[in-house]
């Protein structure tokens, strides 16, 4: 069984439910995990996705910021939604999908928005920043813990930050920028590292292939510039790692009409 499995952050789900639509016909995932959201759970456009085929809806959202979903056209359950650093900010989200699933019944699916962490690098000086690195301290504990990735499992999202040097356009420029800082990086690579997570994208485009999921809005010709990031990712626990069919970066939809500054990431299971 193929599982197509992918992650977006949408930048407002409301104002973009016309490029979700689009995205669904044209690519059809079986899963589709939503960050940046903005919308209360009642304000959820639940009824486009119903009409797309996507019955299975889970959601955890605020009031204009943040928010998760998950939207499938297979069943699921177990709906779970933590709180990091003691912050009900609707990050996370997670399902598991069903028997009726068939073959990838079981497997479980985490949603998360890391914190962006603002613009100042410092977290003596930036309570943003400060925030970010313990959210990441607390993902590292709770992959050690409560062991996601023991069992078939499947981490994906925003996770704002860009930890190779392939996955910036300019790692020495970028050093001292939010998002590619070495403190970040070392402290994602000790949630990977905890969890056992797989990289998908980079198992099938390893380094040195300079890959980007994210072009800032400043860019006014981002495909001229490029200079990209790549802030979007899939993990894959361990027993799934050997399933990895294929993934995707949806890039020309950073070219649709009012884009996401984000674009799409497609991981293919054979499961």
């Amino acid at each position: 069984m193929r599982l197509r499995v992918a992650t977006w952050n949408i930048n407002s789900v409301r104002l973009r439910s016309g490029l979700v639509s689009q995205f669904l016909a044209d690519h059809g995932p079986d899963v589709l995990c939503l960050q940046e959201t903005k919308c209360q759970d009642e304000q959820f456009p639940s009824s486009v996705f119903r009409k797309a085929g996507y019955e299975h809806i889970a959601v955890h959202g605020q009031k204009g910021y943040h928010g998760v979903a998950v939207v499938s056209r297979l069943p699921f359950e177990g709906r779970e939604a933590r709180a990091f650093c003691g912050k009900s900010d609707a990050r996370h989200i997670s399902i598991t999908l069903t028997r009726e699933a068939g073959d990838a019944a079981g497997v479980s699916i985490h949603n998360f928005y890391v914190p962006a962490g603002g613009d100042v690098p410092d977290p003596a000086l930036n309570d943003k920043f400060a925030h970010k690195l313990a959210f990441l301290d607390e993902m590292r504990d709770w992959c050690g813990l409560d062991k996601p990735g023991a069992g078939r499992a499947i981490l994906v999202g925003d996770l704002n930050i860009a930890p190779l040097e392939s996955d910036v356009w300019s790692h020495k420029q970028l050093l001292d920028v939010v998002s590619h800082t070495p403190v970040e990086c070392e402290k994602l690579g000790l949630v990977q590292g905890e969890g056992r997570w797989v990289d998908a994208v980079r198992a099938l485009r390893p380094e040195p292939e300079k890959v980007f999921t994210w072009w800032s809005y400043r860019n006014q010709d981002w495909q001229k510039s490029d200079r990209g990031r790549r802030l979007d990712h899939v993990w894959l626990s361990e027993p799934l790692a050997g399933h990895l069919a294929g993934a995707e970066i949806v890039r020309h939809a950073r070219d649709w009409e009012r884009p996401s500054d984000h674009v799409p990431v497609i991981v293919n299971l054979d499961v």
